[in-house]
């Protein structure tokens, strides 16, 4: 049985456009051990940007890790050292994103093309910080997809960089001819990679990434290798996280949709005190209640209404009355 302690043992993959500061706090109210992890930061956009803005979290998230993207040691070092300050319990380089504007910045999977260059970085990354410093790959690139291959890239950035965690996406990623989308879903998933990895270098913390969807295929995949992480299953049913701590962590019971709920909505509406609209936090909500009787109404109220009152959070109480017909807790802030 692998080790339910670990702390990579079940975690939330970054994803563009959604892993924001409000999904991983509704994430938390659903499950205490997932390790949640940032959409990507360009070094470029901490450097020289608003790094409020881009990495403001709120406590609870813990444990929360930082992904950056970015090619240059001195920059993702300095970066690193932003994010540890800030207090992210993991510096994550992404080394797997197949995008075009990823590429012509010259880092995310091209980025599996130059191993050497990629052991630097977190060899840098990880001399400016004290907490672990990942990273997350592709299994390959283009026509560079054997698993000789793959283990050649892991060794270097191992033992020249001194990585101990590797987040392995199971699909080669193409560099051109595909979109992001399409490389999420067109390159055959190749989980055996992160299983032989793991077995030829058991000193390293391997987690499996890809086409994980449902429970029972996150616990049978749990038996090669120490952590699964969990991508677009994660938004398109969020609620499926109320299940995870009892499932993979032994926990007694599963978490209450309505009490995770109740806690959000205090947060919506401190947010929404704060001048964030309405729209921008309903957003993690709508799948919460995916295929339970009433979700289509739930979603229909929060899409429709939340516009029109960006600054309401009674929006959210009236949604959940259409779930649930008395529902009680949900109209008065938690003590």
């Amino acid at each position: 049985m692998p080790d339910q302690t670990n702390p990579w043992r079940f975690c939330i993959a970054p994803m563009l456009d959604w892993t924001d500061r409000h999904y991983r706090f509704l994430a938390r109210q659903l499950t205490r051990h997932a390790r949640l992890y940032t959409e990507m930061v360009t070094t470029g956009a901490l450097l020289h940007g608003d790094v409020e803005r881009h990495l403001r979290f709120d406590a609870c998230e813990h444990p929360v890790a930082l992904q950056l993207g970015g090619s240059d040691p001195a920059a993702l070092a300095e970066a690193a050292r932003i994010g540890a300050e800030w207090g992210y319990d993991e510096i994550n380089l992404n080394v797997g994103c197949p995008s075009d504007r990823v590429q012509n910045g010259a880092f995310g999977a091209c980025l599996m093309a130059t191993p050497d260059l990629v052991a630097d970085c977190v060899a840098a990354m990880k001399e400016a910080v004290d907490v672990p410093v990942t990273v997350k790959s592709r299994i390959g690139i283009d026509h560079r997809e054997s698993y000789g291959e793959f283990r050649d890239f892991v060794d270097i950035v191992a033992d020249r960089g001194g990585c101990e965690v590797f987040i392995v996406h199971s699909r080669k990623a193409w560099l051109s001819g595909l979109s992001p989308k399409q490389n999420r879903e067109v390159p055959p998933l190749r989980p055996e990679f992160a299983r032989r990895i793991k077995a030829d270098r058991p000193n390293l913390t391997v987690v499996l990434n890809g086409g994980l969807t449902q429970v029972p295929q996150m616990q049978e995949a749990l038996e090669g290798v120490d952590g699964v992480m969990v991508g677009r299953a994660a938004y398109q049913d969020v609620g499926l996280l109320a299940g995870i701590d009892a499932a993979l962590f032994g926990e007694r019971r599963e978490a209450d949709r309505m009490e995770a709920l109740s806690r959000y909505r205090d947060y919506a509406a401190g947010q929404v005190a704060e001048g964030v609209r309405l729209p921008t936090l309903i957003k993690p909500l709508l799948t919460l209640f995916q295929g339970q009787p009433g979700a289509r109404a739930w979603r229909r109220h929060l899409s429709e209404q939340a516009p029109k009152r960006p600054g309401d959070v009674e929006v959210i109480a009236e949604a959940a009355a259409l779930l649930r017909p008395a529902i009680t807790g949900l109209n008065q802030p938690r003590s």
